[in-house]
């Protein structure tokens, strides 16, 4: 009598990258967010959308960290991070840019990045100690990642500048090398186009492209330039009033009547 044939094991998908589940946000008697689903998967390019003041930058505060939540909640990689601290939630791999620049800005365009670069590669005081020159940097494991960051977005010819006085499309990709050199797996995107001069959108678009691309991490990008956003995104997930009304694909997306109605017929 042969032995039966042991049946494969069951398949385990994986862990969404970042999952939240029945967010909710009161502050007062004002309801900010309420019953916030949504499940993005791991190396996804996600767009989010909607009116001034439907909850979409609360949402990211939410996420890393800088509030939490009264209802529900956070995701990443299928482990509980509701209450962890922002420092921890940036060891973890969850990267963050805003609308306005957190870089610093009387500090060098490429010592901004090496600070960065010492989460990935460990505490070392010594790292402090910044080069005078360019040519003359300690080739250290942190500046070594440093100037690979800044090559990936094309701002090595702005290495000693400080990053005060480079443009603003420049900042926003120095805030894109800062997230490589901190090796983030989710990274958070808060209208990167915001005062970037026309002529600098294309350049860091192809830098958004690029980053999700080489590194495999996951993005999401709140974005309020709807015909980049679209052409960037695999998915776009639209919210309104504290809640999300949509998730599809972009023309998905476009040619629902429920999101035309509340949001892209009325958006400024």
């Amino acid at each position: 009598m042969s032995n039966p044939v042991p049946s494969a094991p069951a398949h385990t998908p994986a862990p969404s990258a970042l999952r939240v589940e029945n967010l909710g946000l009161q502050i007062g008697g004002a309801t900010i967010l309420k019953d916030v689903d949504l499940d993005v998967a791991p190396g996804s390019l996600v767009g989010v959308i909607g009116p001034n003041g439907a909850g979409k930058t609360t949402l990211f505060n939410i996420v890393s960290g800088i509030m939490t939540p009264t209802a529900g909640r956070v995701l990443m990689n299928g482990e509980d991070i509701t209450t962890m601290s922002v420092p921890a939630r940036a060891r973890a791999g969850l990267g963050r840019t805003f609308q306005t620049s957190s870089l610093f800005p009387k500090l060098s365009v490429l010592e901004n990045v090496r600070l960065a670069a010492q989460v990935a590669v460990g505490r070392d005081y010594s790292l402090f100690h910044f080069p005078s020159r360019a040519g003359g940097a300690k080739k250290d494991a942190a500046t070594q990642r440093a100037l690979h960051n800044l090559d990936e977005v094309g701002l090595t010819h702005k290495l000693l500048t400080p990053a005060g006085d480079i443009s603003h499309g420049d900042k926003r990709k120095l805030e894109i090398a800062v997230l490589l050199a901190m090796d983030s797996k989710i990274v958070l995107l808060d209208e990167p186009m915001a005062g970037v001069a026309s002529g600098d959108v294309t350049g860091l678009v192809d830098n958004i492209r690029e980053l999700q691309e080489r590194t495999g991490c996951t993005v999401l990008m709140v974005e309020h330039h709807i015909d980049v956003l679209m052409g960037l995104v695999e998915k776009v997930a639209v919210m309104y009033f504290g809640s999300i009304i949509a998730f599809d694909s972009p023309a998905e997306i476009m040619a629902n009547p429920l999101v035309q109605s509340a949001y892209l017929g009325t958006a400024a």
